[in-house]
């Protein structure tokens, strides 16, 4: 399976690491039978890196074990996985990126018992441009399992996230909301959720079924920020609602469903993306 996407990244090749080198994007493969493309087996993270840096990559790489572990994988090779993310972010200079970090259960058979060949690692980049302060949201029908066997786990069985945030894009907006089975406010696609009540800072509990966001964390340690079990329609009546996310960091809620948030960020939110900015800055590993 060769990697898809454009070869170029500005005026760069893009270079992927690959089991253990660097190939450019277009030799770049692993074979159509890795559990992770034939049964969606294995885990991932996305780190976001500023001027070839990596941020809170320690952070993401302990997630990774835990996903790994959660899915009976081996806990990848921490050192390894470092050194693939430098020679990917040394062969691929980006203002910001996208670094993603693939471990699935590698080459296996056709279901769900895996092979004997050992676990595949992918580490790649993608150039992106920064978010803006403020997004439209939108709630869905559907639900997010908090009892499922990998709730909680960063894995690369994204179909539901993927139809979730289509949803989304067709009403406008550029992320979904999802609650759990018990109707209380969980997360969204690639983000978690956080709102303002008379001034205070609430997110979901990780027990909701919500991923233990990175920024998630370190939104809960650097701003006056609780966790709460919230009903879905928290949503309807919160004061500010505002996103966290490896590459959102803090992005405002400008409007959810059809209820405008007009102004937004709010002041709180505003004072939350300012805080996170400056302490982000001045600590690459937090």
């Amino acid at each position: 399976m060769t990697s898809g996407g454009n070869p170029q990244n500005g005026s760069h090749t893009v270079r992927i690491w690959v089991n253990g080198a660097l190939r450019e994007s277009t030799e770049a493969s692993v074979s159509v039978l890795d559990h992770g493309m034939t049964v969606g087996d294995g885990v991932f993270e996305t780190v976001k890196a500023v001027d070839g840096a990596p941020f809170a990559l320690g952070r993401h790489l302990d997630r990774l074990e835990r996903s790994a572990r959660g899915l009976g994988l081996p806990a990848p090779e921490r050192e390894l996985v470092r050194r693939a993310c430098a020679e990917v972010l040394a062969a691929n200079p980006a203002k910001l990126g996208r670094l993603r970090i693939t471990y699935t259960g590698g080459l296996g058979p056709l279901g769900s018992d895996r092979g004997d060949s050992g676990p595949s690692l992918i580490v790649a980049l993608g150039e992106v441009a920064r978010r803006p302060d403020a997004a439209a949201v939108v709630t869905v029908p559907w639900t997010r399992n908090e009892h499922s066997a990998v709730a909680g786990l960063k894995t690369t069985s994204y179909a539901e996230n993927v139809v979730a945030l289509a949803r989304a894009h067709q009403y406008g907006a550029s992320e979904a909301i999802l609650g759990n089975t018990a109707g209380r406010l969980c997360e969204g696609t690639g983000s978690n959720v956080f709102v303002v009540l008379d001034g205070r800072i609430l997110t979901p509990p990780l027990n909701s079924g919500c991923l233990a966001g990175v920024t998630r964390a370190l939104a809960l340690q650097w701003l006056d920020a609780e966790e709460a079990d919230l009903p879905l329609t928290v949503l309807e009546e919160a004061d500010e609602v505002f996103l966290t996310g490896t590459l959102r960091d803090i992005q405002g809620v400008s409007r959810v469903d059809d209820r405008e948030l007009p102004g937004a960020p709010g002041p709180v939110t505003a004072k939350a993306i300012a805080v996170f900015t400056e302490r982000a800055a001045a600590d690459l590993e937090p």
